[in-house]
């Protein structure tokens, strides 16, 4: 396994993560999966308090409890539920946020988050505010460092102006190429790391049959999906090639992937040890489809 800066923090991740939302099993089954990762070189695990109403929190904790010292936990917050249940308000406030600090500790049975992430973000939100709470947190030790997840343009401008955010992930892929317009420059001139999720477009470019995703139309996915075979092998299948996409672009920390399965974490981590793409690679997947654009929140 490779290992690489999360921006600033001191921290080194590992370059294929595991992105714990997809998890569906018993806490002793996840437990399993997530020991054969950590096997496997794998110190970055990403939940958030969101994920099945907190319960994936409570599963990740009591997988990595007597860990802790070998792993990277990363945890988001913004998004409040209903007290019947019903839904999620969206919630940047300071006061909620320190308060929601206090749940996900619990959850994860740990003493300090070491990436807590704001889960979204607008131009309207009071982000000075935000920022105030994550810097709070971070001079009482209740987390190492903290970053935003947002695709949006506008507010990742922001929050690089405005706070010390060490991180931004962002969907990337083949078939999701809007980061490079501007914000994967951006983030890499401000030592900024990006995790990219979605490096396999929910699987559209391994083995799911084509649909439309984003702008594209179920013709064009199958056009990319197409590329990426053409450039398997042998040592690098498809999962790999796509997953290698992502990871090739020097502004890429960590590709978290969203892991169920045995043979997802195989195919992770395969990516890791499997040829990389050429220039002249690269480009043919490049070529495959013209890349996307934002077309709100520029």
């Amino acid at each position: 396994m490779n290992y690489n800066a999360l921006g600033t923090s001191g921290l080194n991740i590992s370059e294929v993560s595991f992105g714990t939302m997809s998890l569906q099993g018993s806490d002793a089954e996840n437990a399993a999966l997530i020991e054969k990762a950590i096997d496997a070189g794998i110190n970055y695990f990403d939940t958030a308090d969101l994920y099945d109403q907190g319960r994936n929190e409570q599963s990740v904790g009591k997988a990595l409890k007597g860990k802790r010292k070998d792993v990277i936990i990363a945890t988001k917050v913004g998004n409040q539920w209903r007290a019947d249940g019903s839904g999620w308000d969206w919630n940047p406030r300071k006061e909620y946020i320190l308060s929601a600090v206090e749940g996900s500790l619990q959850r994860l049975q740990t003493d300090y988050i070491d990436l807590y992430q704001l889960h979204g973000g607008t131009l309207q939100d009071p982000i000075d505010e935000t920022i105030e709470a994550f810097e709070l947190l971070q001079q009482q030790g209740k987390i190492r460092c903290y970053g935003i997840s947002s695709i949006r343009p506008n507010v990742i401008r922001e929050y690089v102006k405005r706070s010390r955010i060490v991180s931004v992930m962002m969907q990337y892929s083949l078939l999701d190429r809007r980061p490079e317009e501007e914000c994967l420059e951006l983030l890499q001139q401000h030592h900024i790391c990006v995790l990219a999720r979605g490096s396999v477009a929910k699987g559209l470019l391994v083995d799911k049959p084509a649909a439309p995703f984003l702008n594209y139309s179920a013709e064009q996915v199958q056009q990319a999906a197409a590329a990426v075979k053409a450039l398997s092998n042998a040592q690098r299948g498809p999962a790999q090639t796509a997953l290698r996409f992502v990871l090739q672009h020097p502004a890429t920390t960590s590709a978290v992937v969203g892991i169920r399965t045995s043979k997802q974490l195989a195919d992770a981590v395969d990516a890791v040890k499997s040829p990389s793409l050429s220039m002249n690679e690269m480009e043919q997947l490049r070529q495959a489809l013209a890349p996307n654009r934002y077309q709100e929140h520029r």
